[in-house]
């Protein structure tokens, strides 16, 4: 799993999918701490228009760039949707937060190819 941690850090563009109506929400934190270590973030949540002065993607699938990773920080149920919208656009580097993965999920990434990571925070993985 270090090898492909390794491989999605080194990459440049990432959605990252979740709530980000405060900032002490774990998805807000997670794309100030990609954007401030110079990452290219497109936040995705279908109610917000705009956060941390970045246009906010109502889906995957509207972000007008094929992102490098697809960070999902969603309840299990909502990552199932995520995880599809990921393949239809085309993204092949799914990072599932701790408490968005479940079984469904994962089994669909490896069944289509997309890199999948679990169990790991992508902030605790960058120090």
């Amino acid at each position: 799993m270090q090898n492909l941690v390794k491989d999605f850090l080194k990459q440049k563009r990432f959605a990252v999918v979740g709530s980000f109506r405060h900032e002490q929400k774990y998805a807000y934190q997670i794309l100030k701490s990609l954007k401030n270590s110079g990452y290219e973030v497109y936040p995705v949540n279908p109610r917000l228009k705009e956060v941390e002065g970045l246009i906010c993607y109502p889906s995957v699938k509207d972000i007008p760039i094929v992102c490098d990773v697809a960070d999902i920080v969603t309840p299990p149920v909502v990552t199932v949707k995520i995880v599809r919208e990921c393949k239809e656009k085309g993204i092949t580097r799914v990072w599932l937060q701790p408490g968005a993965e479940n079984e469904w999920a994962i089994e669909f990434c490896r069944q289509n190819n997309i890199k999948v990571v679990f169990n790991l925070c992508v902030m605790l993985e960058r120090i």
